[in-house]
């Protein structure tokens, strides 16, 4: 299974749809986006975050190459906005962790 950071690397999407989240990711708040993307409850930690946002984003991804009338772009940016705020949160957090 590939790490979390491979992942995110790894997922190619079209250059609107990546610069759209990359504007948007400075303006992330954790507690306000993921409950709206994830739903209530209490919010979890930043790798079972991402993993849940990976899963929802491939199906909005699936509903974008099949051109499903259905798709929201909208919703979709938000994702992959949540997905990056997440790893730039987790990576924060690690370095906090190593670093004395």
């Amino acid at each position: 299974m590939l790490d979390l950071d491979t992942r995110i690397a790894g997922l190619k999407r079209p250059t609107l749809l990546a610069r759209a989240a990359r504007f948007g990711v400075d303006d992330y708040r954790r507690d306000v986006h993921l409950h709206r993307i994830l739903g209530a409850g209490h919010l979890p930690r930043h790798a079972e975050a991402i993993m849940r946002l990976l899963d929802i984003e491939a199906g909005f991804n699936t509903q974008r190459v099949a051109r499903d009338g259905d798709y929201r772009i909208a919703q979709h940016v938000d994702v992959l906005i949540a997905i990056a705020g997440e790893a730039q949160l987790m990576r924060a957090t690690r370095l906090r962790l190593v670093t004395p």
